[in-house]
């Protein structure tokens, strides 16, 4: 069971819930739904946390918020900047929007059609880059010298942190009864901010990583204790192939008790299963985490009989479904 350290992290349990009072007025306390039929795969009572149904339709738009939100009106009216590929785009773009400043936002070229699309929807400017993390950067640095807005990153950053940590707010509200949490794993962002705030409220609380085996770099970052970068993964989870942040490795390393990896097969099949059963469009980095629930590893735990999933988004390309 990993403990609580006297490590100091980006975020704390009083950030978030000021980040959940900051909020409030903006974002939607999503709902919690149960599945008799996915009970009955991982052998436990399962509750899911349904974030695809948040604003932009991902628990992204928290982090945004809560970052757009402490800005001071000189430094906002400059405007934001950040570079993503999909879901935290979206949400900054629309947070931005709500507080009436500008959003530029660097995607790289082979981003989908449908995510560029709500993007610029939502008021953003988007600049195109080369699919690469050094020409991300080097484009996002250009685009804050231009305009001399601020850069709000996907997930390394204590505010955006924060902001993804009311999701366990919310949870254990509704669901005391949780003896684990299973959270989608890609920069840390997520698992980062209920991990700090679901063991202040119940340390005994086991929080596990849910990660494709093809983007596994969470896992070997937590074994060797050092950040392993990403190196070019190749999973249909695209929200989870960022690599891990300075911010957010320690809290990886510290808090988070397990890391379990799931095959791509196994991500489409329970992608489908929930969309069959559920009735509910999950996006395949969301299904990482139904996986792990199901899998053999989570049979083996006996301790856990209630088991909390989050559904961190469902924004789905269409066009390209894994069935």
């Amino acid at each position: 069971m990993a403990t609580t350290t006297n490590t100091e992290y980006a975020a704390n349990i009083e950030s978030i819930r000021a980040a959940q009072r900051r909020i409030d007025p903006f974002i939607r306390r999503t709902p919690v739904l149960t599945s008799a039929t996915l009970d009955d795969f991982s052998g436990r009572r399962l509750w899911f946390k349904c974030e695809l149904l948040q604003t932009t339709g991902s628990f992204k738009f928290r982090g945004a918020t809560n970052a757009i939100r402490m800005l001071d009106d000189a430094v906002a009216t400059r405007g934001v900047v950040t570079h993503s590929s999909g879901n935290h785009a979206q949400a900054l773009a629309l947070a931005a929007r709500m507080r009436g400043i500008p959003a530029h936002v660097v995607m790289p070229s082979n981003s989908a059609e449908i995510k560029k699309a709500a993007v610029r929807g939502y008021g953003a400017e988007i600049i195109e880059c080369e699919p690469t993390l050094e020409a991300r950067e080097s484009t996002a640095a250009a685009v804050i010298a231009r305009t001399g807005g601020t850069m709000v990153p996907p997930f390394n950053h204590p505010n955006v942190i924060a902001g993804q940590g009311t999701i366990a707010l919310e949870f254990l509200d509704e669901c005391p009864q949780l003896d684990a949490i299973v959270v989608p794993l890609g920069g840390g962002g997520l698992i980062s901010g209920i991990a700090i705030a679901a063991k202040a409220l119940n340390p005994s609380i086991c929080i596990i990583g849910a990660e494709p085996e093809f983007a596994g770099d969470g896992a070997a970052s937590k074994r060797l204790g050092s950040i392993q970068p990403a190196m070019k993964p190749v999973t249909i989870a695209d929200g989870l192939r960022t690599s891990l942040g300075p911010l957010t490795f320690p809290v990886v390393r510290d808090l988070v008790d397990e890391i379990v990896l799931v095959s791509e097969d196994e991500i489409a099949a329970h992608m489908r299963l929930v969309w069959e059963r559920m009735k509910v469009t999950i996006e395949p980095s969301a299904a990482v985490g139904v996986a792990v629930a199901c899998s053999t590893w989570m049979h083996m735990q006996k301790d856990h009989a209630d088991v909390g999933v989050v559904l961190c988004g469902g924004n789905v390309d269409l066009a390209a479904l894994p069935w």
